[in-house]
């Protein structure tokens, strides 16, 4: 089959994902699979290899992205229902003072971002911004943009959340160092986050009659989300459950390389690093310290992570249904013709990465689902590109980056957001589709200043 045809099959099956995902509003994780099917069968794949394909593109995700997102969503909901959100965010309060709420907030938002997925996470926060809110006598959208923004960046280029852990799976980049690169890139970002979301705000938004109202009726008090319970976890506790995962990952990924390949040493330092390893531990620890030692009861603290796995089970098909799509453009060739057209056309592929997974984003709504996408287009590519580890990381976060701005109307945060923030469509496309794009761009320049710096030093 010529290299037009297949690549007016990627084109079309990509267009028909778009099609069923958002003029049909069909499920992901369905349209996802028939569109697979449908392009291998047009690209040639002999139909009896096409069920075994789909069964292999899920396995092969879904190998360490299902222990990942399970386990990064039980620690998340522990840290939530305990109530660590409220009190991680009313230390940082503390500490950075009133006068300074919002970099407090989105400070603690940073932190409580890494194991929480963002649409759970910015929902645990909204009592917090509404509080808060409400003391300092502002309307809540001041302090929950750059709160929303920061936690939207962790979540897309940092583990373990699935877009980004599913994308590294197809890319083969290594998960330690896309912890490392990724909250490396985020830090500044926050703070952009923080000015950007500042400069923004700086006419007054009216906000929406029944928001409005819900606002006012908020009354401090009520900010309370935790079970009860005898014994309130600390901030320190909180920071320590989330620090651990990250710390036992890096030990591995950075220890690992200090010592001789194959040795014992460097066989404990990689069991130890291994981020299902890490959260393994985190739950457990977490299991303890927030659950059981905290007041609840074994069965209680066991229900509430639980709780956690039917949303995660969601997301889990879904970030396995794009990686059977995945396999499937590389399997049928599309990915080795895609490659040679980018080679061709003289774009770097880190370039390409940002605008494909920007423009998926844009058409269909969903960050992982172009995360996923994308990097199954670029996984031949990549193969083939011989690229370092540190690179290889690199264009995964440059995808992930791509996948954050142009949030708008199809994207389900964008309603979570302008609905808990009081804010119309227009004034939710004007200044959260804006704050997003706007550390999007910033995020990928980061990242493309990084990979020449990488690339020019041979590493």
């Amino acid at each position: 089959m010529s290299p037009l045809m297949l690549l007016l099959i990627a084109v079309a099956g990509v267009a028909l994902l778009l099609l069923g995902v958002i003029k049909f509003k069909m499920p992901a994780f369905i349209v996802l699979l028939l569109v697979s099917m449908l392009v291998a069968l047009a690209a040639g794949i002999p139909i009896q290899e096409v069920a075994g394909l789909v069964t292999e593109g899920m396995g092969g995700t879904l190998g360490s992205v299902a222990v990942l997102v399970g386990l990064g969503a039980m620690l998340g909901k522990v840290i939530e229902i305990s109530g660590g959100a409220q009190v991680l965010s009313t230390r940082f309060t503390a500490l950075f003072g009133p006068r300074r709420v919002i970099a407090a907030l989105t400070t603690a938002a940073f932190l409580l971002a890494i194991p929480v997925f963002f649409d759970v996470g910015f929902i645990v926060l909204v009592p917090i911004i509404y509080g808060f809110a409400k003391a300092l006598g502002v309307s809540p959208v001041k302090i929950g943009l750059p709160v929303g923004a920061i936690m939207l960046a962790i979540h897309v280029v940092v583990p373990p959340h699935p877009g980004v852990v599913g994308g590294a799976e197809i890319l083969g980049a290594d998960i330690g160092w896309a912890t490392i690169l990724g909250l490396a890139f985020c830090a500044p970002l926050g703070v952009l986050s923080y000015f950007v979301a500042k400069r923004i705000n700086r006419r007054e938004i009216p906000m929406l009659p029944e928001t409005a109202e819900q606002f006012e009726s908020f009354g401090a008090s009520g900010t309370g989300t935790a079970l009860a319970k005898t014994k309130a976890p600390t901030s320190s506790m909180v920071i320590s459950m989330i620090l651990l995962p990250i710390v036992m990952i890096m030990l591995g990924t950075v220890g690992g390389s200090l010592v001789a390949a194959e040795s014992t040493a460097a066989n404990i330092l990689g069991f130890v690093g291994s981020p299902a390893v890490a959260l393994l531990v985190t739950v457990l620890v977490s299991y303890y310290l927030l659950g059981v030692r905290s007041g609840w009861t074994s069965e209680q603290t066991g229900k509430v992570m639980d709780s956690a796995l039917a949303p995660a089970a969601i997301v889990i098909l879904v970030t396995g249904a794009g990686g059977v799509f995945g396999k499937v453009l590389t399997e049928s060739g599309i990915g080795t013709v895609l490659a040679q057209s980018l080679a061709a056309a003289g774009l770097p592929i880190i370039v390409m990465a940002f605008i494909l997974a920007a423009i998926l984003r844009a058409s269909q709504g969903s960050a992982t689902v172009a995360i996923i996408t994308t990097t199954g287009l670029l996984a031949a590519a990549v193969e083939a590109g011989d690229f370092s580890t540190v690179q290889t990381v690199l264009i995964l976060v440059a995808v992930g980056f791509g996948a954050f701005g142009l949030s708008h109307v199809n994207d389900s945060g964008f309603w979570i957001v302008t609905r808990f923030l009081g804010l119309s469509v227009a004034d939710g496309l004007r200044t959260w589709t804006v704050l997003t794009t706007v550390l999007g761009v910033a995020g990928f320049a980061l990242t493309a200043i990084t990979y020449a710096i990488i690339t020019a030093a041979g590493v």
